[in-house]
């Protein structure tokens, strides 16, 4: 599952040994699992600091406690320390922080979030927007509701057409069509205001 090497491990030891905290040990986990804004957190942490539920891996010496619900985002990861003349360099590698793309075997709607978190929401987010998936109705209708920046604009038919929708056809088999369920008349901070005629 995890891979640590020794020069990691030797690393980590004479961390600990200078710290002198009882049962001090190294806590594992992925942040924002499954998206393009993943990344990995690694920290020192004492026994009491853990919840309970993470996997624990004898290092010798120290414990590398990993953080339960990141293990499917950690599965293979890779630790390791090149030390260099000017200190070192701790490497961390874990392939599946940013997630696995869903097979076409996948339920649509899997299929549909994942395009949602990893290809869509990342390009609403410069105009401080996002969709959240509602529903996907049996014939294929993926129906969304905007959200931040994209909540009122007067460019969403135009972002849900020619961005949303495009993308969502490209990507997903299945995909036949995109509907927003948004009340935008309640947005409080649209990217783009609408006229009040």
């Amino acid at each position: 599952m995890i891979q640590i090497s020794e020069a990691a491990k030797a690393h980590f030891r004479k961390l600990i040994e200078r710290e002198s905290i009882a049962g001090l040990g190294v806590r594992l986990s992925a942040l924002h699992g499954g998206t393009q804004r993943a990344d990995v957190r690694l920290e020192f942490a004492e026994p009491g600091e853990l919840s309970g539920d993470e996997w624990v891996i004898d290092c010798e010496g120290f414990n590398l406690w990993l953080d339960a619900p990141s293990l499917p985002f950690l599965d293979g990861a890779k630790i390791d320390y090149e030390a260099m003349a000017t200190g070192g360099q701790l490497q961390i590698r874990a392939p599946k922080i940013k997630g696995v793309v869903p097979g076409e075997d996948a339920p649509l709607p899997v299929r549909v979030q994942w395009v949602i978190d990893n290809d869509i929401n990342p390009q609403l987010a410069m105009h401080k927007g996002h969709v959240t998936l509602t529903e996907v109705t049996a014939d294929g209708i993926v129906v969304l509701n905007f959200g931040g920046g994209c909540h009122g604009c007067s460019m969403v038919d135009i972002t849900l057409k020619q961005g949303v929708e495009k993308t969502l056809l490209e990507k997903v088999t299945g995909v036949r069509g995109v509907r927003d369920a948004t009340d935008h008349a309640s947005g409080s901070a649209p990217y783009m205001a609408r006229s009040q005629d």
